[in-house]
């Protein structure tokens, strides 16, 4: 069996065995485990039966006997659980599901993301234990998007599922008028899942497009439920835009494309329609939260780059003065990098290293990159080599590591 089969299903398939799960047991606190410990047998199993007819059923009939074995152990009545009917060659049926009183809500990874996203969870925990619990983001690379260790975020999300369960927090979707307080968690989580899907974390891939669709999508989902919700809106046309470019990021061998060598004849232009149409109909002089206003500026950073007839074409000015009123809505060490690479784009290289000095160090290979492609404009190939080797010990993505060596390699015909 390929490990890539079972990888794939788990990425899909993940927010909605954790949902059937939850469906049927609600014991949060066991769900996760469960579906951990069948992940781990199926990567034994399967190597040696094949890949059954139903990965999904086998997963969930698997971790429904984990769990059941914990209920056991824990003398809990089942008849606290729904009834939920498997049948191994035909799949899972339900008879129950998390309750929604209002039936506002069919989609179960919003349902999940809702319950996540309870007043009585901080807004940062809740974002955490959503990207893990109900979309499968790893604790490791959800720790890179909070910019804190490993340990930090995994006691973070093991608080939240702690209090979750301690606080007897139902399983329901709030009604029509609570949705406003939740709106902004959820986009934060959808935001943070596209960012996982297409910023390099851990490990082999480059990219989980699958990953970026299925936050496109959640966002879809919500501003169904919320049509004038600008945070929404402007989210939806941020996250179309860089999806657009998708089929492009990467070459057929599977290695790093940078934006200005993509072929723009292959980006989704019907998605970059939509995002437009999207920023034309929102005002510009109309007060939005700070969250819905960083989420409108970096879309009109993404359309410059979209609506740019080619890389020379691309108005940098433009976009630093977008990232300007970036920094002063949201600042980011992320905005201050991506505003160093434009303003060397606009006024030249050594200025774009100037700005990129300012930026504090938060133990990221990114900054080291940029610096060391400035150093290879401005012939300073010396510290260039040394700014690539810093990156290369920080990076943890292989196929951004195998980019970061060929640049570094490239440079020993260089003097400095």
């Amino acid at each position: 069996m390929n490990d890539e089969n079972l990888e794939r299903v788990v990425r899909e398939e993940w927010g909605r065995l954790v949902a059937l799960l939850l469906a049927r047991y609600r014991r949060l606190d066991l769900v996760e485990d469960a579906l951990g410990d069948a992940i781990e047998a199926a990567t034994r199993t399967w190597r040696v039966r094949g890949v059954p007819d139903d990965p999904v059923a086998w997963l969930l009939t698997t971790a429904g006997r984990r769990v059941l074995d914990r209920l056991r152990s824990e003398a809990v009545h089942l008849r606290r659980a729904p009834e939920l009917i498997i049948d191994a060659e035909h799949g899972p049926t339900r008879a129950g599901t998390i309750a929604d009183p209002g039936g506002i809500v069919e989609d179960d990874v919003l349902r999940l993301v809702l319950m996540c996203t309870h007043p009585a969870l901080a807004p940062e925990a809740a974002a955490a234990l959503a990207l893990r619990l109900v979309l499968g983001v790893s604790t490791r690379d959800i720790a890179r998007l909070f910019l804190v260790p490993e340990t930090t975020m995994a006691a973070r999300i093991t608080r939240a599922k702690k209090k979750i369960v301690d606080a007897g927090i139902p399983f329901a979707i709030p009604g029509a008028e609570a949705l406003p307080d939740r709106l902004d968690t959820v986009a934060q989580t959808a935001y943070l899942a596209f960012t996982a899907g297409y910023a390099p974390g851990s490990g082999a891939e480059l990219m989980h497009t699958d990953l970026a669709g299925e936050a496109v999508r959640l966002v879809r989902v919500t501003l169904a439920l919320r049509p004038a919700a600008e945070v929404l809106r402007a989210l939806l046309a941020l996250l179309l835009l860089q999806h657009s470019r998708r089929d492009t990021r990467l070459s057929p061998d599977g290695e790093l494309v940078l934006l200005p060598d993509q072929d723009r004849h292959r980006w989704h232009r019907e998605e970059i329609d939509e995002a437009v149409a999207l920023l034309d109909a929102i005002p510009s002089a109309r007060p939005m939260s700070a969250q819905a206003a960083s989420y409108l500026l970096q879309a009109r950073i993404a359309a410059e780059h979209a609506t740019a007839t080619s890389a020379s074409a691309t108005r940098w000015d433009r976009i630093v003065g977008h990232y300007d009123a970036l920094l002063e809505v949201m600042p980011s060490s992320a905005a201050e990098l991506a505003r160093a690479v434009a303003l060397s784009e606009s006024a030249g290289p050594a200025a774009g290293l100037r700005a990129l000095e300012q930026i504090a160090d938060v133990g990221s290979h990114r900054p080291s990159a940029v610096r060391a492609e400035l150093l290879r404009l401005l012939e300073r190939a010396e510290e260039a080599r040394e700014s690539y080797h810093l990156a290369l010990e920080r990076c943890g993505n292989a196929a951004e590591t195998a980019h970061l060596r060929t640049r570094l390699l490239s440079l020993d015909g260089c003097v400095g």
